[in-house]
């Protein structure tokens, strides 16, 4: 089932302002909140949808990348299995409060991330990673799998922690100041466990003082048939993990597009030059042409004239956001003969004293820009 756009989910224009998106994300949440919903399935999934809309939209980057690509640029085009640039397939109840709890302060009494009644501590989630992948054109059409081999932190065994003293787990100061307007009340990121709300307790030889240690990890990536040079991929939780416990981190991979050395590719459509002789221009042709799902014969028509572009409805890049596939374009150019042997020279020449194989244009001959137009109709 396709994704549904993120503007719809939220009710608003894509030239909404932050602030307006916001807004709207508030209303949803607070409408389909699991404390207001209790048991309600769909407003449970209505309540992750606006959180994943939220999340692309009030980033500006995945913004951008989401108005340029659709889903497929912030990794929407797979759900389940780890991929998503928002929630929907992979992230929990805990996953949404703990990064957008504090936007609705305290409008369900313990704070918007108390999902179930009573206080919670808001579980810290570990920094993601970035990689780059490269793929060949082949790849990119048809899809693959790239296995990598990623450096990440990893909570070390046998490690613990305890409840920061200073802040009683809460990751945050409250300092009184007293000023000639009375005393005033600020507030603070805990400056003992840098607002873990934890310190270390037990930490094992090799880890750091969060607990983690710099492990290698072989992670299996899905590439989707369709993918773009620049579209980010999530691969969820196969980040950092978080200091103490909590989140783990995302891999977030960029696919890097390798040029081809004969096919060259503009959006789902590909082009690629075809040579051919003088004579076999004149007298017509079958040839043979490499394309990325194999090899494919075309035919060429008696007096094609140099510059007449062929199309292959269909052998182009499948479109990574909705059905369909692009095509190739294939641009026939005839090679004159730079050396000729003294019985060709002598027939050209013939030809010529004749008044035979002049070049008599009707006037139907297409024009480069009607080529052009012609390409994308």
């Amino acid at each position: 089932m396709s994704k549904r756009d993120y503007y719809e989910i939220l009710g608003v224009s894509k030239s909404a302002s932050a602030d307006e998106i916001k807004k709207a994300y508030r209303k949803l949440a607070i409408k389909f909140h699991p404390d207001k919903n209790p048991g309600d399935k769909s407003a449970e999934e209505k309540f992750k949808e606006a959180a994943e809309a939220y999340e692309i939209l009030s980033d500006n980057d995945k913004r951008a990348r989401y108005d340029q690509f659709g889903h497929a640029g912030v990794g929407g085009a797979a759900s389940g299995g780890g991929f998503g640039g928002g929630f929907g397939g992979g992230m929990s109840m805990e996953d949404i409060f703990s990064q957008f709890g504090d936007i609705f302060g305290g409008h369900f009494g313990g704070g918007f991330g108390s999902f179930g009644g009573g206080g919670r501590q808001q579980q810290i989630k570990g920094s993601n990673l970035r990689v780059r992948i490269k793929l060949n054109l082949e790849e990119m059409v048809n899809g693959t799998t790239k296995t990598i081999k990623v450096k990440r932190l990893k909570l070390a065994p046998g490690v613990t922690s305890k409840t920061c003293p200073t802040c009683h787990g809460s990751g945050a100061q409250i300092k009184v100041m007293n000023t000639m307007f009375g005393q005033m009340q600020t507030q603070t990121t805990c400056g003992t466990c840098g607002g873990l709300g934890k310190v270390a307790d037990k930490i094992p030889a090799g880890a750091n003082a969060e607990g983690l240690v710099k492990t290698d990890e072989e992670v299996s990536i899905n590439i989707p048939a369709g993918a773009r040079d620049g579209i980010q991929l999530n691969v969820r939780g196969k980040g950092n993990d978080a200091p103490f416990g909590g989140i783990p981190g995302d891999l977030l991979v960029v696919i890097e597009e390798e040029q081809d050395q004969s096919i060259k590719r503009e959006g789902d459509n590909l082009h690629q030059e075809l040579y051919i002789s003088f004579a076999e221009a004149a007298l017509g042709t079958t040839k043979e042409i490499n394309t990325v799902g194999g090899k494919v014969k075309i035919k060429i028509d008696a007096g094609t004239q140099s510059g007449k572009i062929l199309r292959l409805a269909g052998k182009g890049l499948p479109s990574i956001d909705s059905y369909g596939r692009g095509d190739m374009f294939i641009h026939v150019n005839v090679w004159t003969p730079q050396k000729l042997t003294k019985e060709q020279k002598e027939f050209f020449e013939n030809a010529i004293a004749k008044g035979e194989m002049q070049a008599e244009p009707s006037g139907k001959e297409k024009s480069f820009f009607d080529k052009v137009r012609d390409m994308f109709n």
